[in-house]
C-alpha cells in the first residue's frame, strides 16, 4: 500500500442540525442529516479534494452513519483502509443549532462511540508520509483519544513527516487554561504549523495579545503560525517574515468546518512549496467556500474552483 502525502486522525462523527435559526436543543423541534462530520475529517475530505493523497485514521460503528462517513470519505479521494469498523458502540454524533447572532450550541457524542476507539497508529503508515494533522477536538475528546495522537505524533516526526495542527479547543471541558496547555504541550512540541484564532493562540502559551503569543510559538520552535482572523482574512508568521492576507467575501450558509477547510489549504499549499501570500491565500479560499454549504463537510472545494478564487495558477496533480 502506497503512503499518503497527509494523514490525519481524529474523530469520525455525523452532523445533525436544527433546521431552524434560534431553535434550541433542548425544545423539539425538525432536524435535518446526518452530514459527514468530525474536524480532522472535515480536512482530510478538504486536502483530498485538493489533489493530494490523504489518508485518515479512525473509527465508526458498523451502522448506517459510520456507511455515511465512509462513502463521503471514500467518494472524495481519502483512503479509509485506517478506519475501524467497531460493532460495540454507534458512530459519533453532534447536534448543533444556530442562533441568529452567529453562535452555535452543540451536543457531541464523541468519547463514548465509534469515534474514540481510534486504532493504534503504526511506524509504516509514516514512511514517505509528509503531514501529519491533529485537531485539538480530538486531544479534548477522550485520554485513549488523547494518547493515539501523541504517539502518532511520535512516530510521524521519526518518519521525517511535519506535525500540522489546529488547537480548536474548549478550555471549559479541559479543566482550564493550566489543563488545556498541558495537554497540548507534547504536540505543539511536535509542530511544525500551528493555525490557531486570536484566543487559542493566548490560550496555547499563556501570552496575553495575539502577536506576542504567535511570536512565543516561534521561539518554541513552531516554523510557521497561520493566525486566523475570521472576516479579516489571517495573518501568516513565520521567522524570516510575517505576511496578512484578506478574507474572500462570500455568502456564508454554515460557517462550521470553514477553519478545517482552510487548515487543509494551508497544509496543502506549503506541500506544493507555494509563497506563504500564496498558500495564505488558498487556505483564505478554502475557508471561505467551506461556509458556503449546509453541513460541514458540503463546502469542501474542488481543486480548481479553490485555486481559481485564490487567483493562482493551477498545475494538474
Amino acid at each position: 500500500m502506497a503512503t499518503s502525502e497527509i494523514i490525519s486522525v481524529g474523530e469520525l462523527l455525523v452532523e445533525i442540525m436544527r433546521k431552524r435559526v434560534d431553535s434550541p436543543l433542548h425544545s423539539p423541534d425538525d432536524f435535518v442529516g446526518p452530514f459527514p462530520s468530525g474536524a480532522p475529517a472535515i480536512f482530510a475530505d478538504q486536502a483530498a479534494r485538493l489533489g493530494h493523497s490523504v489518508a485518515f485514521l479512525g473509527a465508526v460503528g458498523e451502522d448506517d452513519f459510520g456507511k455515511c462517513l465512509l462513502d463521503r470519505l471514500k467518494q472524495d479521494g481519502v483512503d479509509t483502509s485506517y478506519i475501524a469498523r467497531v460493532s460495540t458502540v454507534a458512530t459519533g454524533v453532534a447536534f448543533v443549532t444556530y442562533f441568529a447572532d452567529g453562535s452555535r450550541r452543540f451536543i457531541f457524542h464523541i468519547g463514548n462511540s465509534a469515534a474514540g476507539q481510534i486504532p493504534e497508529p503504526t511506524a509504516g503508515m509514516f514512511v514517505g508520509a509528509k503531514w501529519l494533522h491533529i485537531c485539538g477536538s480530538t486531544l479534548s475528546a477522550s485520554e485513549q483519544m488523547r494518547q493515539t495522537c501523541y504517539e502518532a505524533c511520535e512516530l510521524a516526526t521519526a518518519a521525517g513527516a511535519r506535525v500540522s495542527f489546529d488547537p480548536n479547543l474548549r478550555p471549559e471541558l479541559l479543566g482550564g487554561e493550566e489543563a488545556l496547555r498541558h495537554i497540548c504541550t507534547p504536540v505543539v512540541d511536535k509542530a511544525a504549523l500551528v493555525l490557531p484564532s486570536f484566543t487559542e493562540a493566548e490560550l496555547l502559551t499563556g501570552v496575553v495579545g495575539a502577536e506576542a503569543a504567535c511570536s512565543a510559538l516561534l521561539e518554541r520552535g513552531v516554523e510557521v503560525i497561520a493566525l486566523k482572523r475570521g472576516s479579516a482574512g489571517c495573518t501568516v508568521f513565520a521567522e524570516a517574515e510575517t505576511v496578512s492576507v484578506p478574507a474572500y467575501e462570500v455568502k456564508v450558509v454554515d460557517p462550521t468546518g470553514a477553519g478545517d477547510c482552510f487548515d487543509a489549504g494551508f497544509v496543502v499549499g506549503l506541500t506544493e512549496r507555494l509563497s506563504l501570500s500564496e498558500t495564505a491565500r488558498l487556505a483564505n479560499a478554502c475557508g471561505a467556500l467551506g461556509a458556503t454549504a449546509q453541513g460541514p463537510m458540503e463546502g469542501a472545494a474542488p481543486r480548481a474552483k479553490a485555486f481559481k478564487l485564490a487567483n493562482l495558477a493551477d498545475g494538474d496533480r
